[in-house]
């Protein structure tokens, strides 16, 4: 090969270096703002409280139900 075509060769390929890594970088900056816990806790906060005050409610009742006798509970066959 001659000297200019090498040297194009190696500026085209440093080139595509340089926009490979630019890529990956803007790439991985756009994908840790998106799976950032705290920012999506701040954005969707009420969804959040609602969700965990639901299941908070939920298990408590059954938690409780577990424990607490119901007495007046007609059931055929109690255990």
């Amino acid at each position: 090969m001659n000297e200019s075509t090498t040297y194009d060769l190696e500026k085209k390929a440093a080139d595509e270096r340089r926009r490979l890594h630019s890529s990956v970088a803007e790439l991985r900056s756009c994908f840790n703002d998106t799976i950032d816990v705290r920012k999506n806790t701040r954005a969707h906060l009420g969804l959040v409280c609602g969700i965990a005050a639901v299941l908070g409610l939920t298990m408590g009742y059954s938690f409780t139900g577990i424990f607490v006798p119901d007495t007046e509970r007609k059931v055929r066959w109690p255990y």
